[in-house]
């Protein structure tokens, strides 16, 4: 090779090493305990526990509850007091020659017209059903939020663990290289190609150390902590069984969902606020009773009344209240159908992608990665003996790299999946995560059978 052209790749590996040492340097750390581990659990029940938004819905929903009885009641009742004189001149109570003059006293009560208050409780109830329906959503979505970051964070932690491990294939390639080189057999440019694929993956752990920072803080937050909080090392998931067909899914999801069901209850408290709409051309009365006290011997007096609204302005007040109580009703009946549509297709997209990804992960474990790891072997093999040149191997070996991250990558994706299902459906996991290393899986996050 000209000299010029190997003192040229010399200056480009050196400058790549520079610059990975100079991020590797600046770029602030992750905070994590690298001795310490934590459950996907602990963290559900910390951020159950301390969650602000959940709470405030919490509040929300007892809140709502406290007004059911409010609504069933009936208004105060009134009390009058007050004093009847006859003329201005001056006080006339007393006098022989004016026996109007007198004191006054009287109680009234307001009641509705029967079947009102039913109603009126009945549309409270439905508000605090649907807000307390809201809170159980907000707890699932809460959870579903919190098992999508703590996957997140996993995979970057299993990431790290692979281009650890893989890097050293690398280093494997680059002193066969030298070898070569210093024997006359092989080139330069073949040490730098792989001294720079080794600078490669500096740079991506780099970048997947920022990442971890930055998810770190997003589950600190999510869970109620400092957001610089440390966190240990997520514990290693094993995949969660997941027999149920779409069609159970649906179905659950339709009579399960925390969502629907707070649909639901808005439906049935807008029906209630129709009749209660219609109700309102009836009127509403109030029973009264009155004390007169009198002096200078005479009888006191007393009467009964019975007052009632006359509603006359039924075409600016009560049509327009029905109507718009109907309208509300349609909104709430359309709201409920969108949901259950968004809802149904949300279902089928998570289900799609756990039968994707578990097929994915079957190809991957069973196929591509030993079929790849072969590959490898028998590259160096033909490496050693000058067959294939250091690009073939190089090739061999990022494939066996990509294929390693794809299958943690579907992994994760998987889990996200039935995350979100959980949080459609309503329903409970069907079994509990223990936190143990799949068993196809060597210590270090590679998949067994690698090239050594």
């Amino acid at each position: 090779m000209p000299f010029f052209l190997r003192g040229t790749r010399n200056c480009a590996a050196a400058a790549i090493c520079f610059l990975v040492l100079l991020v590797s340097l600046g770029a602030p750390r992750a905070v994590f305990c690298a001795d310490e581990t934590v459950s996907l659990g602990d963290l559900i029940a910390e951020g159950l526990r301390n969650s602000p938004e959940i709470l405030a819905s919490q509040a929300r929903a007892e809140a709502a509850g406290y007004h059911i009885p409010q609504a069933k009641s009936l208004p105060d009742p009134m009390f009058t007091f007050g004093y009847q004189n006859e003329g201005f001149q001056a006080l006339t109570i007393g006098r022989p020659d004016n026996p109007n003059a007198m004191g006054m006293s009287s109680l009234s009560q307001q009641f509705y017209f029967p079947g009102k208050r039913a109603l009126k409780g009945e549309m409270a109830t439905r508000d605090a059903e649907s807000l307390a329906a809201l809170y159980d959503a907000g707890k699932l979505r809460l959870v579903a939020q919190i098992k999508l970051l703590f996957y997140d964070l996993f995979l970057t932690y299993k990431t790290l663990d692979v281009l650890k491990d893989r890097s050293e294939l690398f280093s494997r390639i680059e002193d066969a290289a030298q070898g070569r080189y210093a024997s006359g057999t092989g080139m330069q440019q073949e040490v730098i190609m792989a001294q720079t694929e080794k600078y490669m993956i500096l740079e991506k752990e780099e970048m997947q150390r920022q990442r971890m920072q930055a998810l770190q803080g997003m589950l600190n937050t999510t869970v109620g902590r400092r957001v610089d909080a440390p966190l240990g090392r997520p514990l290693q998931p094993a995949p969660t069984p997941y027999g149920v067909t779409l069609e159970e899914m649906l179905r659950m999801a339709a009579d399960h969902s925390p969502e629907v069901r707070s649909k639901k209850k808005m439906v049935e408290g807008a029906e209630a606020k129709v009749k209660l709409a219609r109700k309102e051309y009836y009127p509403d009365y109030a029973v009264g009773a009155s004390y007169f006290p009198r002096t200078m011997g005479l009888p006191d007096m007393w009467n009964l009344t019975i007052t009632v609204n006359l509603p006359i302005y039924q075409k600016t007040k009560q049509r327009q209240a029905e109507a718009e109580a109907e309208a509300g009703l349609s909104e709430a009946r359309r709201e409920l159908a969108a949901t259950e549509l968004m809802l149904a297709s949300n279902v089928r997209e998570s289900f799609s992608m756990v039968q994707a990804a578990d097929r994915l992960m079957k190809l991957y474990k069973e196929g591509l990665i030993p079929k790849t790891n072969q590959d490898v072997q028998l590259a160096f093999s033909s490496y050693v003996t000058g067959k294939v040149d250091a690009l073939t191997v190089i090739t061999r070996i990022k494939n066996l790299l990509d294929y390693d991250l794809l299958y943690w990558s579907r992994l994760v994706e998987r889990e996200k999946a039935i995350a979100k299902l959980h949080a459609f459906t309503g329903v409970e996991e069907t079994a509990r995560r223990t936190p143990q290393a799949d068993r196809g899986h060597g210590e270090n996050g590679s998949l067994r059978g690698e090239a050594r």
